[in-house]
């Protein structure tokens, strides 16, 4: 048995490191890698022939939950493993609820990857631990996720906060940011505070994280 993998996922560093992790293991066989959702899609349209997409959530263009809810209406055959370092109860819920057979941390190691692979290809629904727990707070406090889309209408952004988070996202400091926006780095710094605010975050990282949750950028 050969089972063929692709792997989406932005970051080269990553990406390397998950196709190391899956070397050792000669029944694996990574078929291509996409940088973002949109060019995941594009791949399978040339060839779907795959048995198990390792997904990461957070990447430009198109995230992974967008992505795994398209390659589930088009391909149900094939099973989506979200592979993520994000860990907060939204992302669960929503990757669950657009057809994610699994859900590992990206700090898995090799074997357990594997062994995630072959279970999911075999019916189950492979999970690390610490999510697995958050799901099933999550199914006895339905109103966590619902809630949380109240919340989600209160956010309003500027179109220059807007434009700040989506340069932010391109991993931008406060002085490319500045001079491609034509403003002074200290009007850049003010209206990164006012985000910080609006979304209620205090780290560029989890600023793009939520901003791109909620779809604001």
């Amino acid at each position: 048995m050969n089972l063929k993998i692709c792997i989406a996922e932005d970051n080269y560093f990553l990406t390397k490191a998950i196709k190391e992790k899956l070397s050792f293991f000669e029944d694996i066989s990574v078929k291509f890698h996409a940088n973002n959702g949109a060019e995941l899609i594009g791949k399978l349209e040339e060839n779907h022939n795959i048995d198990v997409i390792l997904m990461d959530i957070q990447m430009p263009v198109m995230d992974g939950i967008k992505a795994t809810e398209l390659v589930k209406n088009k391909y149900p055959q094939i099973k989506v493993i979200m592979l993520t370092v994000v860990d907060d109860d939204e992302c669960i819920f929503n990757a669950i609820k657009a057809g994610a057979n699994g859900y590992l941390l990206k700090e898995i190691d090799a074997e357990n990857l594997h062994k995630s692979i072959l279970e999911v290809t075999e019916g189950g629904a492979p999970m690390t631990p610490s999510i697995a727990l958050k799901t099933l707070n999550l199914l006895r406090n339905p109103d966590v996720s619902t809630s949380k889309s109240k919340d989600e209408e209160e956010i309003k952004l500027t179109k220059r906060e807007t434009e700040i988070l989506i340069q932010l996202s391109k991993g931008l400091n406060y002085n490319s940011i500045s001079d491609n926006l034509i403003i002074s780095p200290s009007t850049v710094r003010k209206h990164i505070e006012n985000i910080y605010k609006k979304l209620q975050v205090h780290s560029k990282m989890e600023a793009v994280m939520k901003a791109q949750n909620r779809n604001l950028i």
